[in-house]
């Protein structure tokens, strides 16, 4: 007790006692007074800590600040800042014999908040992070160290308890660390996560991550200042000989126990409690050789494989330990902060210069590499910012600290002050400084029909599963790679995001195989790998570039439009999130991949295809000579028609595949939408702007742009007997789907157009019961369950660039626009500018295209 005493300032003399067997009242009509017994009080206790911290991060909310400033603020209210100027409340709901039980229910929180947190940290991460992040990482941790060694002089005050050595290295420690957990929060908050900077940002936290644990075991190792350097070394061989039992034992053990589990079966309960057992076995170890507990639990999670053990384990405990328990250990470091101790004006001097100099640090630190790395300066400086964040890990280090009697009370609470305003300014001032210039410029159109035919085509295919992958690649081989036009695939498999691992972006390489898969994930993807590194075995020019991207459904997208933007790709193929059944039904897989294909569509910098999978010419692949495909294309018109239409003609040279285009023609008793809602249009140009004379223009522009490609492709492919081209005269919905019907059963993939904003009598009354709406109406009828049960379809969407401002308009079409509708077409060259206006050109000449561009 004298020691407890010791540890918060109290006297020797002052001893508290306390009936040990007072845990639980007889209740208040017995006399009892809850507040004297342990188990009311903590109650008492924890829900004022829970419902402070909550009341706080609403608070905070609007200014964008992470949960853990909270945390600590209502901490720092509840103690000795505070509320705790009060004698009365500091004896009544926080008196010292309280102590013992609040901070050992807060480190048991601790304990198993950081064993999560090494479960989800991928310790193979650090081995594919580039060699960016790795430089950025120490260079950010050595400028910041060698700062806080320096300032720790001047805070250093020789009293016999502590030694300078010691001192200097928490000291330093707290300064260079950077949270890993709250950056992802704030990247998160600033969507910038799935950006260049953010994961250069967060695989530099990973690292400085776990360059903190390392040099917090040796602070811990060297802070007992009463024993001889002897036995510190003990204490590090000790943690090193953990370390190597966790990894040779300890791994091997549980991996035993997932293979002893059937695919698909969560782990048993046995199972788990022997591995909460076992964290609990890690802390005790850890400290009794001298380590901090939490070290066992973290290396304890480390050392446990990535796959459904960690996802079980999250699903038990993330609630109760995040939500509950952790926010009781922030709250007992704002406790222990006494922010009265820096009223003078030489204290404050030091948190102002600790703040200026860490931050200056880490900035300077990082900025320079950045530069060396040929980014910008405001990228490095944004990236310093960034690393200035702090949290757990530094919480950690100023409380063992604070235990350990390395740190007083003045330097603890300096440094506390000091990492709230850090934290707290970083997002504030990477909003101000750093807002991510447009990455899809409107000139860049990578479009199917504007690619030319002698280059690369560069196809980004995506994959959720393996199933879908042996129609991918008889697509892809359908698409005819040739020496003059090779494809280039980039095949990227989609991995949901969970907890607080990073998002990340995986470049594999596909020489490596032969290796056991770790978890089902893992195995997938080689399994994807493998695929594809055959199919480019033994196709020819066909090259492969196989990827994994981790990253939440909610920026799913974000990861694939960037992929295919850097990449330069002229067409996305992702899977449709309906599978079919046994029973040749359509049933939804997972309804999130339905929201990742809607933000494609909207966000893709080049012409996207979904692919509804039926299965082509089977489940497996077939070889190159062996390709026997009968490809249908319904062309309705408008730019999505046109670019299905191109890609059926790259397919047609194939030799294995046989090509029919059914152009479908409005009849002369078809109702024209245009008309009929003729009304409806002009109402609607009240609020847009578009007059709907306008619209009866692009109406007519879209037809001329249609019969154009439509006479070219006749003309290039009249001696070419693979190809059919035909034509029907439909009036309504009900005949084309009797026409489309009539051709279903002897055709195994269907091309369409999705049809964006085009209106046409030929589709009235498709839409009305429409269940898909972003495969368009004639794409949501094909992806029926009612309708072909043996036919893949693939919906096209062609990239189009930004559309034309009215003023614009108005100023281009001049008086060439009454006699356009009159009847009268604008003359060529006047269509060619409006052409040039409403979507960029193309990036080169191209045969199969009916335009002629100037490449210069």
């Amino acid at each position: 007790m004298a020691e407890l005493q010791k540890q918060y300032n109290e006297t020797n003399s002052s001893i508290i006692c306390y009936a040990p067997s007072m845990i639980t009242t007889n209740g208040i009509w017995q006399g009892d007074n809850p507040l004297d017994y342990s188990l009311p009080l903590f109650i008492l206790q924890l829900t004022m800590v829970v419902v402070t911290t909550r009341v706080l991060v609403f608070l905070l909310k609007p200014l964008r600040q992470p949960r853990v400033i909270s945390e600590v603020l209502g901490g720092v209210i509840l103690g000795p800042s505070v509320l705790g100027r009060s004698a009365t409340y500091a004896k009544a709901i926080f008196p010292l014999r309280s102590v013992m039980v609040v901070e050992t229910l807060a480190n048991m929180g601790l304990l198993y908040f950081l064993f999560l947190v090494g479960v989800e940290m991928d310790i193979t991460v650090i081995r594919r992070t580039g060699k960016k992040s790795l430089a950025i990482a120490v260079s950010g941790m050595v400028l910041p160290f060698v700062v806080g060694a320096v300032f720790s002089f001047f805070l250093y005050k020789p009293n016999g308890s502590m030694k300078l050595g010691t001192y200097i290295l928490f000291f330093s420690v707290a300064v260079s660390v950077t949270s890993f957990p709250v950056l992802a929060r704030i990247l998160t908050e600033l969507k910038l996560i799935n950006s260049e900077i953010g994961k250069i940002a967060l695989s530099s936290a990973l690292v400085n991550d776990m360059c903190a644990w390392i040099l917090l075991a040796f602070a811990i190792a060297l802070s007992d200042n009463d024993n001889a350097s002897l036995a510190s070394l003990w204490v590090i061989l000790s943690s090193i000989l953990f370390v190597v039992f966790c990894i040779l034992v300890v791994r091997p053990a549980i991996s035993w126990m997932i293979q002893r589990t059937p695919d698909g079966e969560t782990i048993s309960e046995f199972y788990i409690c022997l591995i909460l057992t076992g964290v609990m076995i890690s802390g005790f170890i850890t400290d009794a050789i001298g380590t901090h507990s939490v070290f066992g639990a973290f290396v304890f999670g480390l050392v446990i494989p990535n796959g459904p053990v960690g996802v079980t384990l999250m699903e038990k405990l993330e609630d109760f330990v995040s939500g509950l328990l952790l926010p009781l250990f922030f709250a007992i470091s704002g406790l222990k902060t006494d922010v009265f101790t820096i009223r003078d004006a030489s204290t404050s001097g030091y948190v102002i210069l600790v703040v200026f100099l860490s931050c200056s640090g880490k900035v300077i630190g990082t900025l320079l590499i950045s530069l060396f790395y040929r980014m910008t300066v405001r990228e490095g400086v944004t990236l310093g910012f960034l690393m200035n964040t702090k949290g757990l890990v530094e919480l950690i280090v100023l409380n063992v600290g604070r235990d350990q009697q390395v740190l007083d009370v003045q330097s603890f609470s300096i440094m506390v002050v000091a990492a709230i305003i850090m934290t707290a300014i970083v997002m504030p001032i990477v909003t101000t400084i750093y807002t991510p210039a447009r990455r899809f410029l409107p000139y860049k159109r990578r479009t199917i029909q504007s690619s030319k035919p002698d280059a690369e085509f560069r196809v980004l295919v995506c994959i959720h599963n393996p199933r879908n992958v042996p129609t991918i690649i008889n697509l892809l081989e359908a698409s005819h790679p040739t020496k003059r036009s090779p494809i280039c695939i980039y095949a990227l498999h989609l991995v949901e995001l969970t907890g607080r691992a990073s998002a990340m972006l995986i470049v594999h390489n596909t020489q490596k195989s032969g290796r056991q898969a770790l978890n089902r994930t893992q195995a997938q993807s080689d399994h994807i790998i493998n695929a594809f590194e055959n199919y480019e075995q033994h196709a020819d020019c066909v090259s492969v570039s196989p990827l994994t991207a981790i990253s939440p459904y909610s920026s799913m997208h974000e990861d694939i439009c960037n992929l295919a933007e850097d990449k330069r790709v002229g067409l996305i193929i992702i899977p449709f999130h309906k599978q079919q059944t046994v029973d040749g039904g359509m049933e939804a897989t997972n309804p999130a991949h339905q929201m990742v294909n809607k933000k494609v569509l909207t966000n893709a910098p080049c012409s996207v295809g979904i692919l509804v999978d039926r299965g082509l010419n089977g489940s497996t692949r077939l070889a190159a000579n062996s390709v026997s495909h009968h490809i249908a294309v319904l062309f309705f018109g408008g730019p999505d028609d046109r670019e299905a239409l191109f890609y059926a003609w790259r397919m047609s040279e194939h030799p294995g595949v046989r090509i029919t285009v059914l152009r479908l023609i409005t009849g002369e008793d078809a109702i024209d939408p245009a008309e009929r809602n003729s009304g409806t249009s002009i109402r609607k140009s009240e609020h847009t702007g578009i007059s709907y004379k306008l619209l009866r223009f692009f109406h007519e522009r879209e037809k001329k742009l249609d019969e154009d490609l439509v006479k070219k492709f006749q003309i290039h492919t009249s001696n070419n007997e693979s190809i059919m081209y035909t034509e029907k005269v439909v009036n309504n919905g009900e005949d084309t789907v009797a026409a489309i019907r009539s051709i279903e059963s002897s055709h195994d993939l269907f091309i369409v157009g999705r049809g964006q904003g085009m209106t046409s009598p030929l589709t009235a009354g498709l839409t009305d019961w429409s269940e898909c709406p972003e495969l368009g109406a004639i794409g949501d009828l094909l992806a029926s369950s009612d309708f072909a049960s043996t036919v893949s379809v693939l919906v096209v969407q062609q990239f189009v660039g930004t559309e034309p401002q009215e003023d614009d308009l108005e100023v281009e079409l001049g008086s060439t626009r009454d006699s356009t509708l009159d009847g009268e077409g604008p003359s060529d060259e006047q269509y060619q500018q409006m052409n040039r206006r409403q979507t960029p050109p193309p990036r080169g000449q191209n045969a199969f295209s009916p335009y002629t561009t100037d490449t210069s």
